[in-house]
């Protein structure tokens, strides 16, 4: 069978260009050492707490490192656990209970999601929290926060602060 000049003319094109491509291993081992690094570095870490710009945590000069929690954040007009919104911050504070059901229902939620464990004695363990709040929020309503978290079986509580460094701390 007879191929056309065009067929031809793309064979001769292509035995010309053919080149033998090598890999560069050393450089792939190099890539790979540093993502490997890289890895190892971040996932041992200490645990970060989200980023929220408009909250400016009190300073402690705490020792103690935070563990991975369900994480609360009590800004000046909202209440978010876990990147949804629970409450506004002024009906909360405007309300006469003590207790805020909108939390409750989501903390019961969330402990529902989580696989709780029990203490050797068959009692629930409670569960961590931390609450990550604006130094300038009333203590009315962080006091009704921490009551709310109690009820839901959230009772070890703990508040995100600022690490002051040591010169600070002293002067």
């Amino acid at each position: 069978m007879k191929t056309s000049r065009r067929v031809q003319r793309m064979e001769r094109h292509h035995k010309r260009n053919r080149h033998h491509v090598e890999l560069n291993i050393v450089a792939l081992m190099d890539i790979f050492t540093l993502l490997v690094f890289f890895l190892l570095v971040n996932v041992s870490s200490d645990v970060s707490l989200p980023n929220a710009k408009s909250i400016k945590l009190p300073e402690s000069v705490a020792e103690n490192k935070p563990k991975e929690t369900l994480i609360l954040i009590v800004g000046d007009k909202d209440i978010v656990l876990g990147g949804r919104k629970v409450a506004d911050v002024a009906s909360v504070i405007g309300s006469k209970s003590d207790l805020i059901v909108a939390l409750k229902t989501e903390l019961e939620l969330q402990a529902r999601m989580l696989v709780r464990k029990t203490n050797p004695d068959g009692t629930p363990v409670n569960g961590e929290i931390t609450i990550m709040g604006d130094k300038e929020i009333p203590y009315r309503l962080l006091k009704k926060i921490m009551v709310t978290c109690t009820q839901a079986q959230y009772g070890n509580i703990k508040l995100a602060v600022t690490q002051k460094s040591e010169a600070k701390g002293k002067g």
